[in-house]
């Protein structure tokens, strides 16, 4: 039975779909080639491969890639990860720490706790630097609170999207901007309404 076969659909809906996988990609080194290479296709923004449940859960644009395609390009590389992981003989870890280690770090807790508390770093060191540009522009704080606290988490959410999309940007809507001008309508129509709420008060 080929090895495509054992990869089961298991859910499906617009831009997300989730398998379930065999073992053989459940180890640390055949989990981390796969979801490499799906990060590099067009159009697929997010891959998380749940080693402990055996599940891959694939999200992407629909309007870059859609499902057949998509399954299509996962089977090929599945059928190339095959050929140059599977048929190397990869040497056990030595020692029992190092292999409690190895398995700790392949955990899906501790992977999604990495992922978080990347996240949350991010997005810190953002919130820092918007306060202290606020801070030291103006004093809406203190005058009008309300409209300072808007502005502030207008900005948040501007970065939270720039960053869920940035891939998507870099790799399809600035190479074809023709193709996306509505994307890059809604972009700019933002920006907009950005810079009006900025406008002081008359």
């Amino acid at each position: 039975m080929a090895i495509q076969k054992q990869f089961v659909l298991r859910y499906r809906e617009q831009g997300h779909i989730r398998f379930q996988v065999p073992t053989l990609f459940c180890e640390t080194e055949s989990s981390k080639a796969l979801t490499a290479a799906l990060l590099k296709l067009d159009g697929i923004y997010r891959v998380n491969l749940y080693t402990g449940q055996k599940k891959l859960s694939i999200r992407y644009h629909e309007t870059v890639c859609d499902f057949k395609s998509l399954a299509k390009q996962l089977f090929q590389i599945i059928a190339e990860l095959e050929q140059q992981v599977f048929v190397k003989n990869i040497p056990p870890a030595s020692g029992k720490l190092t292999a409690i280690k190895t398995k700790l770090k392949s955990l899906s807790v501790s992977q999604w706790f990495n992922r978080k508390y990347e996240d949350a770093k991010e997005t810190m060191a953002a919130a820092k630097i918007l306060t202290k540009v606020g801070l030291k522009k103006n004093k809406g704080l203190f005058n009008d609170p309300e409209k300072a606290l808007i502005d502030f988490f207008n900005d948040m959410l501007v970065i939270f999207l720039i960053k869920l999309h940035w891939e998507h940007i870099t790799k399809s809507w600035i190479p074809n901007p023709i193709k996306y001008r509505y994307e890059w309508l809604a972009v700019f129509y933002m920006l907009f309404l950005l810079m009006r709420s900025r406008k002081p008060k008359p």
